[in-house]
């Protein structure tokens, strides 16, 4: 989830460990800990893109990390702060850890939770930003806030807000349920074979739903908004894999198949070789648009090496998916 989401939810972790006792530093702390996970994103700048992608969301999104690392800040923080339990202060920064990656667990990219082994959680039941999970979340959290430590109205503002969050969550997966319904209803009566189906929620909302379809030759993308009263149209996209030749062996690019979990296009622009990674859609909705959410340029030098340069977004590119998507959910 986005900076915001994970600092709300440390900070009311935070307060529901250790509130009573610290007030607000407890969310304080809560905050710190529920952004510490996303710091792996530094990788970024010292390694490569393909190992940056591998480490996303792995180490310090684990029960590892959550078991390893408690103890240290709980001890580190005990020698600051005028509360010196250090059993208090690791139990906060444990379940503000654990609590992260099982919140990111159900977006798109998932969590390595049981790390080191490969095993990445994605129930794909919510986007990264989704305002109807964070804002009523963070007005509770600010009732909470503005209570004193001891009163009974704190810890029932905070509770409020940790219970509807979750409680959304729980209404996120039934949507799921029923969009991914609908798909498998319009292949059939399409008489489409596929081989598998991938669904997730569309960027900010739980109600257009997007799904990727693998057949023999192509993938199928498609959406469903619950507001549809049309049949679900489906585009298809080859996969044109044999456009990597000889690089389809590559070490590297056999470890970005394995981070797209299989769900990628190759596409050919001027001479150059581009891997387009499905499991986050378009950029917009125009049809047959080969505008990819991650699309990577492939190159290789005359030693062999081969690598993957993220392609920027253009400017407009958001404000375009936001028109798009507000025309959408609305229904066809």
């Amino acid at each position: 989830m986005d900076s915001l989401t994970q600092i709300v939810l440390g900070a009311a972790v935070g307060e529901a460990v250790l509130g009573r006792k610290v007030g607000n530093k407890a969310m304080f702390y809560g905050a710190i800990a529920g952004t510490i996970p996303d710091l792996d994103v530094i990788a970024s700048y010292v390694t490569d893109t393909v190992s940056a992608l591998e480490i996303h969301r792995g180490f310090t999104h684990s029960i590892v990390f959550s078991i390893v690392f408690a103890p240290i800040f709980g001890w580190l923080i005990s020698k600051i702060e005028t509360h010196k339990s250090i059993k208090d202060w690791t139990w906060l920064f444990f379940w503000a850890f654990l609590t992260h990656p099982l919140l990111d667990a159900h977006t798109t990219w998932g969590t390595q939770l049981f790390w080191p082994f490969d095993l990445r959680l994605a129930y794909k039941n919510i986007f990264v930003i989704d305002p109807l999970y964070t804002l009523p979340f963070l007005v509770f959290l600010i009732l909470t806030m503005l209570q004193n430590r001891t009163s009974k109205k704190r810890r029932l503002f905070n509770t409020l807000g940790l219970t509807i969050s979750s409680f959304y969550l729980l209404i996120s997966l039934g949507l799921k349920w029923a969009a991914h319904t609908q798909f498998k209803h319009a292949l059939e009566d399409q008489n489409i074979d596929y081989l598998a189906i991938d669904t997730r929620p569309s960027p900010l909302n739980t109600i257009l739903w997007n799904a990727n379809i693998d057949t023999k030759e192509a993938y199928l993308l498609g959406n469903y908004s619950f507001f549809d009263s049309k049949p679900i149209r489906f585009t298809s996209y080859p996969k044109n894999h044999h456009l990597l030749g000889e690089l389809q062996t590559h070490e590297k690019v056999q470890r970005m198949i394995t981070i797209s979990e299989g769900w990628y296009t190759i596409s050919q622009k001027n001479g150059d070789l581009y891997f387009n990674d499905l499991r986050f859609g378009l950029l917009n909705l125009k049809p047959n648009s080969q505008d990819f959410v991650f699309q990577f340029l492939i190159q290789k030098d005359a030693l062999g090496h081969v690598t993957f340069i993220e392609q920027p977004r253009k400017p407009g590119d958001a404000k375009a998916m936001l028109n798009d998507l507000w025309e959408r959910i609305q229904g066809n």
